[in-house]
């Protein structure tokens, strides 16, 4: 079992930065890939990142490559996703995962799931 905490999103402005992260406790952390997926009222689960058990891989959807960046720290079982330039369109629930069975780009190949941040941006 993997259980996952993810802290950071908050009320920011258009062309502004958050960082997300995301505590991960139970199993052995860098045993497995870890994504970042969003989630805005009415639509469904978006893929965002991911990045593989090293650290040295990453995958972005392409809305949000060269504005995000997803690292992770194994010596602190933390995930992190740096946002920057973000804009209205970012606005959603961004959610935590761990652990895929299959494509990383799919909501549903992902085992572990942590309870959400909200991330609003507006001015």
């Amino acid at each position: 079992q993997v259980q996952l905490v993810e802290a950071g999103g908050e009320l920011v402005q258009p062309g502004g930065s958050l960082r997300l992260s995301c505590a991960a406790s139970g199993r052995t952390f860098d045993n497995y890939p870890m994504g970042w997926f969003r989630q805005a009222p009415g639509m469904e689960r978006e893929f965002v990142a991911a990045v593989t058990w090293s650290g040295v891989n990453t995958f972005y959807t392409d809305s949000v490559r060269g504005r995000f960046t997803v690292s992770r720290d194994n010596a602190k079982n933390t995930v992190y996703l740096q946002m920057n330039s973000l804009k209205p369109e970012d606005t959603a629930v961004y959610y935590c995962a761990a652990d895929p069975e299959g494509t990383y780009t799919s909501a549903s190949d992902w085992k572990y799931w942590g309870q959400g941040t909200q991330v609003t941006v507006s001015s």
